[in-house]
C-alpha cells in the first residue's frame, strides 16, 4: 500500500512486464511448443537495447582486454577469470531466484559443447592476437569476416544471400583489409599467424553459437550466458593451473593489474548478455557487421592510450571497412518452399 501511494498502479503493474522483456524474470507470455518453451521474438525497442549493450562493451572490451594482458600478462587466467565472473554471477542470482537461469541438462549441455570449443578458442586467439599486433590490425581484420559469414547463413541458417548493395559493402571490406595489410609497418608474422587461427575459429563461433540460440530452449537470456560461461570455465582453469602461468616470470599482482582484471571481468559479463541477447535478435552476418560498426569507438579509445598505431593510408584502410560494414543490410529468411 504505501508503495502505491508514491508509485501510480499503472507503474507497478508494468514493471514486471519491464524486467521480464530485459530477461530478469522468466516470460509469462511465451507459447508452449512441444515439450518446452520457445520464446517470441524481441520487440524493435528490444533489438535496439540489445544492440546498443553489445557495442558499447564490444567497443571498450577490446581495450580492456588489452590493458588486462598488459599489466598481467597471463592470458589464460585472465579468460578464465572472466568466464567464472559470469558464471558464478548467473549461478548466485539464479538461486536466489532473482534472475531465471536454466539449470544443467545434459541434453542441453550437448549442443553447447561445440559452442564452449569455438567460443574458448574465439576468445584466446583474440588474447593471443593483442600480444603481437596492433589494435587496428585486428579490427580490419575482423571487418572482413562477414562475407564468410553471410555464405554460412545462406548454406546453413535458411538466410538469402547479400544483395547487391550488401555485397559491394562485403567486397568493400576485403579491399580495406588489402589496403591496410600492404600499409601496415607493424607487419609481425607471429601476429598475423594468430590472426588467421583466430580467423576461422571466429567464423565458426558465429555461425554455430546462432544455431545453438535458435534451437537451445532457455528460460531466459541468462541461461544462455550461464551455459556458456560455466562450461567454458572448467576446461580454462585446468589449462591455466597445468601451465603454471601465474608463475611465470613478469607476472606481478600490482593495483593496476588487478583494476583491469575486475574491470574486465564485469564488462565480459555484460558483454555475454548483450552479445546472447543480440544473436538472438539477428542473424549471424548481422551480429558480425554490428561488431565491426562499433570498432570505431575502439580506435578512438586507442589513439588517446597507445603509441603503437597505423599509419595515414592504414587509418583510411580501416574507414572504409567500417563504412562498408554500416551500409550493410541483413539478408531476409528465404521462403519455407526455397528452404
Amino acid at each position: 500500500l504505501q508503495f502505491q501511494v508514491f508509485f501510480p498502479k499503472s507503474l507497478v503493474v508494468m514493471l514486471p512486464k519491464q524486467y521480464e522483456r530485459a530477461n530478469l524474470l522468466p516470460s509469462t507470455s511465451a507459447k508452449s511448443v512441444g515439450s518446452g518453451l520457445k520464446r517470441a521474438s524481441l520487440s524493435s525497442s528490444a533489438t535496439k537495447v540489445a544492440a546498443g549493450g553489445y557495442m558499447v562493451c564490444s567497443s571498450l572490451m577490446l581495450i580492456c582486454n588489452k590493458l588486462a594482458v598488459h599489466n598481467l600478462p597471463a592470458p589464460q587466467f585472465v579468460l578464465f577469470a572472466q568466464l567464472f565472473t559470469s558464471a558464478i554471477f548467473c549461478f548466485i542470482l539464479g538461486s536466489l531466484n532473482v534472475i531465471a537461469v536454466d539449470h544443467l541438462e545434459w541434453k542441453k549441455i550437448q549442443p553447447y559443447l561445440p559452442a564452449v570449443v569455438a567460443f574458448l578458442g574465439t576468445i584466446f586467439c583474440n588474447l593471443k592476437t593483442l600480444q603481437f599486433c596492433n589494435v587496428e590490425t585486428f579490427i580490419v581484420f575482423r571487418a572482413s569476416t562477414p562475407i564468410v559469414v553471410a555464405i554460412g547463413d545462406y548454406l546453413f541458417l535458411g538466410r538469402e544471400l547479400p544483395s547487391y548493395r550488401s555485397l559491394a559493402c562485403l567486397l568493400g571490406l576485403v579491399c580495406g583489409v588489402g589496403l591496410y595489410t600492404y600499409t601496415d609497418a607493424g607487419f609481425e608474422i607471429n601476429g598475423y599467424w594468430w590472426l588467421s587461427v583466430w580467423y576461422v575459429v571466429f567464423l565458426i563461433d558465429q555461425l554455430y553459437i546462432k544455431y545453438v540460440c535458435q534451437k537451445v530452449e532457455v528460460k531466459s537470456n541468462w541461461g544462455r550466458v550461464y551455459y556458456l560461461n560455466v562450461l567454458s570455465a572448467l576446461p580454462m582453469f585446468i589449462t591455466f593451473i597445468a601451465n603454471q602461468e601465474l608463475a611465470e616470470e613478469g607476472v606481478r599482482w600490482t593495483f593496476a593489474s588487478i583494476l583491469f582484471l575486475v574491470v574486465s571481468c564485469v564488462l565480459g559479463l555484460a558483454m555475454s548478455y548483450f552479445a546472447f541477447l543480440a544473436r538472438h535478435a539477428v542473424s549471424a552476418t548481422s551480429f558480425t557487421v554490428l561488431g565491426n560498426v562499433c570498432k570505431v569507438n575502439t580506435v578512438i579509445i586507442n589513439l588517446l592510450i597507445w603509441d603503437k598505431h597505423a599509419n595515414l593510408y592504414g587509418l583510411f584502410a580501416l574507414t572504409i571497412c567500417l563504412i562498408c560494414a554500416y551500409f550493410y543490410q541483413q539478408a531476409p529468411l528465404r521462403s519455407k518452399g526455397s528452404n
